[in-house]
């Protein structure tokens, strides 16, 4: 990379754009796309100077800020060159991310059918199957042979956004099947497609969610998909690539929110520093609001502190162990329902399995802090005289906490969902505030009946002498 840009920059202080334009034209457009990502003040010179075809192809693969900085300084007659030759679901995703003001400025460029079919694409929900699909595909009748398709498809297959797929229509436009090109390449000529039909179709509802197509592209190993209406009528299809941008998008996205912030819809060095404090202060004054809680409930076991000192040595122990354990079950059972291992439907599957997981993490890390503090009080007197029953205490509390941390994390992303929240949004963060004001609750209210004749006794007295007082 770093030859490639002394290249270019040698280039541009020759001021000669002939030599830059057959440098640029031989490159991968990857090798344009990182280029303009390592000298933005140029991107729109290298756009504009490139071919239309691999103008395109750069201008489709970089990320929208990018892309809205290099419109804005293109000339007219290159914008409309790039809005008219630009795939319809590439076009729809980038006019979807601009304001209303831009959008109609830029759709003016269109002819007038491809300005019909964007506003048609830009009708759909915003994270819908419809915003993806592109009507530009093979369709064939059922009664068609393989000589026909084949015609068909030296015909039109130029404008088609994938031939790997060539898709069985009937009356109205009803999708029937799809059949893959290899299966009509590999039969006799005099074949009927009807023949080739096995039934075997897989489609999306244009009102899907996007999330839900990239789960079924997951799971079917397939390049293309149609994409239909209620009625079934073809509508259009989409291709594995758009899949894979959506997926990048929505991964990022949870990770986002997994660490407690609001998802960022620009790149992290890219977004003004006042809106990157904005998606992040909301999120963390909620988090310290309910972090004071943690003060509230010290305060009201504040007597038990006071008496055994000792019990306050192990609540970063007993808040982290907990809040960790609520942060794993959380961020598994998020990763789970994105990949469509987990649903609503399976919460009692999840919950049975948090219950043994969490007890079984419990004991394990109980056991370790009762011989801990045993061991220790073998060599010093800090936990006095009654280290015994503090070990006991720490060591029931820690089953408790994490016990409860497991069933936690992995309840409240199912929680959510049932609601019509996104999951991940029970972030990491979240869970672990609200396990540390219920761990703390749990450890104290353990402390009390393993300890009540040494702690109770003694409040009690407390209690009657400040009644007592005038």
């Amino acid at each position: 990379m770093e030859e490639m840009v002394e290249q270019i920059e040698l280039l541009l202080e020759q001021n000669d754009k002939q030599p830059l334009r057959d440098y640029l034209n031989n490159l991968n457009i990857s090798d344009v796309e990182e280029l303009i990502d390592e000298l933005p003040e140029y991107g729109p010179l290298f756009i504009e100077i490139l071919s239309i075809n691999r103008a395109v192809n750069v201008f489709r693969i970089l990320d929208f800020p990018t892309q809205e900085r290099i419109i804005k300084k293109l000339p007219g007659t290159k914008i409309s060159e790039i809005i008219t030759e630009l795939p319809p679901d590439d076009r729809t995703a980038f006019l979807g991310e601009l304001h209303g003001d831009a959008v109609k400025a830029l759709i003016l460029h269109l002819s007038p059918a491809d300005r019909k079919e964007t506003l048609s694409l830009l009708g759909y929900k915003e994270d819908s199957v419809g915003r993806l699909m592109t009507p530009d595909y093979i369709a064939v009748k059922k009664s068609w042979d393989v000589n026909r398709v084949l015609e068909h498809i030296r015909k039109f297959g130029k404008n088609s956004e994938t031939i790997d797929v060539i898709y069985v229509l009937g009356d109205k436009g009803v999708l029937l099947d799809d059949i893959r090109i290899r299966e009509i390449l590999l039969v006799d000529p005099d074949t009927k497609i009807s023949q080739l039909m096995d039934g075997r179709l897989i489609a999306l509802k244009a009102t899907d969610p996007q999330e839900e197509a990239i789960n079924i592209f997951r799971m079917n190993n397939r390049t293309a998909l149609p994409v239909t209406d209620d009625e079934n009528i073809l509508l259009g299809i989409v291709t594995v690539d758009d899949i894979l941008w959506i997926a990048n998008e929505e991964y990022t996205e949870d990770i986002q929110k997994i660490g407690g912030t609001e998802a960022l819809d620009e790149p992290y060095l890219d977004i003004n520093l006042f809106k990157l404090v904005r998606k992040r202060v909301g999120w963390l004054i909620v988090l310290f609001l309910g972090e004071m809680l943690t003060a509230t409930a010290m305060g009201y076991f504040g007597d038990e502190i006071g008496l055994v000192v000792a019990l306050a040595f192990f609540l970063p122990l007993i808040i982290s162990s907990g809040g960790n354990s609520g942060s794993q079950a959380s961020t598994l059972i998020i990763q789970a329902m994105a990949l469509g291992e987990v649903t609503v439907a399976d919460w009692w599957r999840v919950m049975r399995r948090e219950l043994l997981s969490g007890l079984m993490l419990g004991m394990i890390l109980g056991i370790i802090g009762f011989f801990r503090i045993s061991v220790w009080s073998m060599f010093s007197t800090v936990y006095g005289p009654h280290w015994l029953l503090i070990a006991f205490t720490v060591g029931f509390a820690l089953i408790g906490v994490v016990l409860w941390g497991s069933l936690a994390g992995s309840m409240l992303p199912l929680v959510l969902k049932k609601l019509g929240a996104d999951p991940a949004t029970s972030s990491a963060p979240f869970v672990a505030t609200l396990v540390d004001v219920t761990g703390l609750i749990i450890y104290f209210s353990i402390a009390s009946i393993i300890m009540h004749d040494i702690l109770h006794p003694v409040v009690q007295h407390a209690a009657v002498v400040h009644r007592l007082q005038p």
